[in-house]
């Protein structure tokens, strides 16, 4: 008789993994599926309702894997993870159990999160969140705000990287000067990505829009604290579309609050889904939207396509885009 694996797909809130994907291709090799929809209360409500799991697949960083909770998890073989990388996984601790992981690289254009990057920062320049809502309960222009023309205002994109570069693009089609500022960013790559370098006093100071595109770091955690936002515009908008820790929290609240910068627009935040009756819920000059910049059906597809691949590939005894390889040395 053919042995049988358990996977759980992880954090599917939109409840569309199934049809993202051809999954009869495991189940035909004795793959049992089990989709959770909502996030873990807890590491000790994810260990319990894991534990009789063999292989898990997640989806990014929705569900944090630290060290407490990989070991905990006895059934644990293999993992997939979506994407290239998760700051939020463990994965040496992983790899001290001999318990490989694949992701699934790749994924071509990273226009989604450029896009919705670029949504955001309209929504914000033109209150657009706070006149829909005004619309709904019967408004009009009332307490709209936010009046700001994008031509000829300056943008100042913080990591010129594939994507801030894409970003920067969409600023000289809207006829706006860009600047930009990385730890390791020179005047030839900013040249080549659109923008002009300055430092990152020069960039807060002289920007009347802000936008991140850093990977999360210790080096880029808390890159932005109450200092650096005290230096912005009174006028600035602040948009984050990357991770919310490279923003001090505590002080982007306190500047909204008092009005030290004008406006944010936050697709990111320090804990992932935001609570009920979060801080940043109960101020108006802050545009919020739940993490959607890879939340399109082009990058479910890849992810969900990529994460069979990887499996069969693990079935097979071959496994593929292993990012802990000396687990393999470990599970042999």
């Amino acid at each position: 008789m053919p042995q049988t694996y358990k996977l759980a797909l992880l954090d599917d809130y939109q409840k569309v993994a199934l049809k993202m994907a051809d999954w009869d291709r495991l189940r035909k090799r004795g793959v049992e599926i089990t989709v959770f929809h909502e996030p873990f209360a807890s590491v000790e409500d994810a260990a319990k309702k894991l534990a009789p799991f063999d292989m898990l697949g997640l989806l990014r960083e929705r569900t944090a894997f630290p060290r407490a909770l990989i070991e905990k998890l006895p059934n644990l073989k293999f993992m997939v993870l979506t994407g290239a990388r998760a700051s939020s996984l463990d994965d040496k601790a992983a790899t001290d159990r001999g318990i490989p992981i694949s992701n699934t690289p790749g994924g071509g254009s990273n226009a989604s999160t450029a896009e919705l990057t670029w949504a955001l920062l309209m929504m914000c320049a033109r209150d657009l969140a706070k006149a829909e809502r005004l619309m709904r309960s019967g408004g009009w222009h009332d307490g709209i705000e936010q009046m700001v023309v994008l031509e000829g205002k300056r943008l100042g994109v913080i990591g010129l990287g594939r994507l801030g570069s894409r970003v920067a693009g969409y600023a000289k089609a809207f006829g706006m000067d860009v600047v930009a500022w990385s730890q390791n960013l020179t005047e030839e790559a900013a040249a080549k990505g659109g923008a002009k370098l300055v430092s990152k006093d020069e960039l807060l100071k002289t920007s009347d829009f802000v936008s991140i595109h850093l990977v999360l770091s210790d080096r880029s955690r808390g890159l932005l604290g109450a200092a650096d936002l005290a230096k912005m515009k009174k006028s600035a908008i602040l948009v984050n579309t990357s991770r919310g820790p490279i923003v001090d929290e505590a002080a982007l609240l306190a500047a909204l609050k008092n009005r030290t910068i004008a406006h944010a627009g936050l697709d990111v935040y320090d804990k992932e889904p935001v609570a009920p009756g979060h801080p940043f819920t109960k101020l108006e000059n802050v545009t919020l939207i739940p993490h959607l910049g890879y939340v399109v059906e082009d990058s479910y597809r890849h992810f969900y396509a990529g994460t069979i691949e990887d499996i069969e590939a693990w079935l097979d005894g071959k496994p593929i885009n292993v990012i802990n390889p000396e687990a393999l040395k470990k599970a042999a």
